[in-house]
């Protein structure tokens, strides 16, 4: 499984509902911070989330908007001491701009409270692991080093419990070992194989986010069959000209990017208060139904049976989200 929460969904400045950009994805005990926009650390405790184990930042550019949450983040561990270390990885851009605001304005010389390291990023891989990957994709925006990501369960053959109780596998350890790959051998002498308790393999879960971006077409292959998209929506179509003066999509556009790739769902951020919720639907319902207009702390669990929305502020809000059509326009 993979989750997802979302911590601030406006576009440029806050509003009184919606923070900053950020976003923070969960797998088993891996914990990854999307961007950090202003306000960012107030939200991860409304959020009930916390600051334990968020070692790693993933930068999808450097616009303060996304970025200046960096500074009061970094002073707070400097308090509480939350995590042993901290990764920010970005674009040379992103993270020249990232080392003024820490080492020039907010620590000035000082000892960082925590190792602080910044990774140059390249297209590809980023982070993996036998089960799970991080991969970077390049985006087109206002400047140099955008990236999107995409977060990915590797493909895997699931264990077959009622196979395993018939050939009188004992539960533990010996059923480990066949999940890994690995023969047995029981106590009474039978040797028992993978092949005899695991499925055909199948696809893991993923997650796509692209930030901030003024072109769907380059984006196609690398969000791919992705179960959860997130893909920003700062502008409808009726101003397009805008859109493009400032480097951003319509709805109608990350729509478009959903089918093309064969999206499962499609959750909306980066929104823009000059719109209502029920205009942004009626822009993308046509091009891709299973659409969400995101609201600061949905909560997304992503299985291979179902997308599942909570809001951690609103702990009785759920919505199943397989079904094609799903319409969240009362959440206005």
């Amino acid at each position: 499984m993979l989750e997802l929460v979302f911590l601030g969904t406006a576009a440029s400045a806050p509003s009184i509902q919606r923070g900053l950009p950020a976003q923070m994805v969960l797998y088993r005990d891996e914990r990854f911070l999307i961007d950090c926009g202003e306000g960012t650390q107030r939200q991860i405790l409304r959020s009930g989330l916390g600051f334990r184990r968020l070692e790693r930042i993933l930068l999808t550019h450097g616009h303060l908007d996304h970025i200046l949450g960096l500074g009061g983040l970094i002073s707070t561990f400097a308090r509480w001491e939350a995590v042993d270390r901290l990764e920010i990885y970005g674009g040379r851009w992103a993270l020249n701009r990232v080392r003024d605001l820490l080492f020039g304005v907010v620590l000035r010389g000082a000892r960082p409270p925590v190792p602080i390291d910044l990774i140059d990023l390249e297209p590809g891989i980023l982070l993996e692991s036998e089960t799970f990957e991080v991969r970077a994709f390049p985006v087109t925006h206002r400047g140099p080093g955008c990236f999107g990501y995409l977060f990915r369960e590797k493909p895997r053959r699931p264990f077959l419990p009622e196979k395993a109780a018939a050939l009188g596998v004992p539960a533990g350890p010996v059923r480990r070992d066949l999940v890994n790959g690995m023969s047995v051998t029981l106590a009474d002498g039978r040797v028992i194989h993978p092949d005899e308790v695991l499925g055909p393999e199948r696809d893991g879960v993923s997650i796509a986010v692209t930030g901030d971006v003024d072109r769907v077409d380059t984006l196609v292959n690398a969000v791919q069959g992705v179960d959860l998209l997130v893909c920003e929506a700062t502008y409808l179509k009726r101003d397009v000209q805008m859109a493009r003066q400032f480097g951003h999509l319509t709805a109608e556009e990350a729509a478009w990017l959903a089918r093309a790739a064969g999206a499962r769902t499609l959750a909306l951020n980066h929104l823009s208060q000059r719109y209502r919720v029920g205009e942004i639907l009626d822009e993308t319902k046509p091009w891709f139904p299973n659409t969400i207009v995101t609201r600061d702390f949905d909560h997304f669990q992503v299985t291979r049976e179902r997308i599942t929305l909570t809001n951690q502020e609103l702990k009785d809000d759920e919505m199943l989200l397989d079904d094609v059509g799903v319409d969240n326009g009362l959440l206005e």
